[in-house]
């Protein structure tokens, strides 16, 4: 099993909240991964070493500065009341709306989803906003969000 039940999911309250529900359609296809699968999948694609995004070192490919973009700007859009993705995420990633991307909070914290939910749903993802990268299954592209309110892409290694 690599799933985790909605219902029995430590945030489940971000996608339920009463501010900004998460249609039942999309609900369906947020899946908290259990800590195993989480720990997997950020070994394989994040970092074989470090724990969660404020500890990447030397040997992780997010620790090279020089792939980065300029952070840019996701608080004001957040902040409004659109729900549209930024446009500074839409331009630069083209996905096709049924790629499964994997919103990784940390090491032990992954959801699997869909890139077409996760764009209609981006604000309740971003609840919790402590360095999370967005990967894409068989993508080079990641997404890096800060608490200050900005992003950073990179194509990985």
């Amino acid at each position: 099993m690599n799933y985790v039940e909605l219902d029995s999911y430590s945030r489940k309250w971000i996608f339920t909240h009463a501010s900004m529900p998460v249609e039942a359609a999309d609900l369906e296809q947020i899946k908290p991964l259990t800590q195993a699968r989480s720990a997997q999948l950020w070994r394989e694609h994040i970092s074989s070493q470090s724990p969660d995004a404020d500890h990447f070192e030397k040997g992780d490919w997010a620790f090279d500065k020089n792939i980065w973009s300029e952070a840019v700007d996701w608080q004001q859009a957040w902040d409004c009341d659109e729900n549209d993705l930024p446009s500074e995420i839409s331009e630069i990633i083209d996905w096709e709306d049924n790629t499964t991307v994997y919103f990784c909070y940390e090491k032990y914290n992954i959801i699997e989803t869909k890139w077409g939910v996760f764009k209609r749903n981006w604000k309740n993802f971003l609840f919790f906003d402590d360095g999370p990268m967005l990967i894409g299954r068989k993508k080079k592209q990641v997404l890096w969000f800060s608490s200050n309110g900005t992003f950073k892409h990179a194509n990985r290694g």
